[in-house]
């Protein structure tokens, strides 16, 4: 599943190519998601209007649109609009260039006719992907984000924070990092892979964390993800950006989908275990 670096990635990618574009127009061509495309809201909302930013809240991609320019539907508002989309578990979201043919490809949910030529492809096979639009000043309060806690990569991120966070928990603290309501867009991935950074066990109970290794689990966090990003992201199975471009921060995976080679810090062998339903991996040598 695409976590916070593969989405942040792919936001970057799509930058250079959506940012001042025109959507001309929507068009639907499977419903089926994990919540079935309003496809009348979806025309409402982002036909005829300007791409004015690109941005990220957790795992969601938010395509901020300006006010429909002259031409568009007698239906559309004169607020800024917000097109929301998630790629679930295998969705892409790739820019073709102009004349390329729609509907050969029959795992394509949405696609964007740009004014300028090129079109915005959304594509998932496994149908949990999202799609939707909201009016810009409402995207804070949505079910979807209003419960999110903060962003891992900015400086809300602390020590500090993680512990209080843990204050009254009992629980190990792979599963409480990748609580949403605590930090967003920590998946499973960059959970193992930052708890070995940080030297820490990932069945430790979060009520046995002193604040300097808290201290030193945030850092963690923030330099793993940061340096996924710069690689491209982590592909396993389907995540490429926006130009189809597959991540390569999987070659630098310390500990994840590495069980039995040795740790690269004491040559310990890597584990596996599995919690809350998830596959995590760690050394039992030097993560305690």
């Amino acid at each position: 599943m695409p976590e916070l670096p593969e989405v942040e990635v792919l936001r970057r990618s799509l930058e250079p190519h959506l940012l001042g574009a025109t959507v001309e127009r929507v068009e639907v061509r499977s419903p089926a998601l994990r919540e079935p495309l309003d496809g009348e809201g979806l025309v409402r909302d982002v036909e005829g209007r300007r791409v004015a930013a690109l941005r990220r809240r957790a795992k969601y991609l938010l395509v901020d649109l300006a006010a429909p320019t002259a031409g568009a539907g007698p239906e559309s508002t004169a607020e800024p609009t917000t097109l929301v989309l998630h790629l679930g578990m295998s969705g892409r979201i790739t820019v073709a260039p102009p004349g390329e043919p729609v509907g050969t490809d029959p795992h394509e949910h949405l696609v964007f006719h740009l004014a300028s030529g090129p079109t915005l492809r959304f594509r998932d096979p496994r149908r949990f992907g999202r799609a939707f639009s909201l009016p810009t000043a409402a995207v804070e309060a949505d079910r979807r984000f209003a419960r999110l806690g903060i962003e891992p990569l900015g400086p809300q991120l602390s020590g500090d924070l993680l512990r209080r966070a843990a204050r009254g928990r009992r629980g190990p603290v792979k599963p409480f990092l990748m609580d949403a309501s605590v930090v967003v867009g920590v998946g499973n991935i960059y959970a193992s892979e930052a708890l070995w950074e940080a030297g820490i066990h990932p069945t430790r109970s979060v009520a046995r964390i002193a604040p300097a290794r808290w201290e030193r689990l945030a850092e963690a966090v923030r330099r793993v993800l940061t340096r996924a990003i710069a690689e491209g992201g982590t592909t396993l199975n389907d995540f490429a950006d926006g130009e189809g471009r597959s991540g390569y921060f999987q070659v630098s995976l310390a500990v994840y989908d590495r069980e039995g080679e040795p740790c690269r810090r004491c040559a310990t062998p890597i584990r596996r275990r599995v919690q809350a339903g998830r596959s995590t991996f760690y050394c039992p040598g030097c993560q305690t």
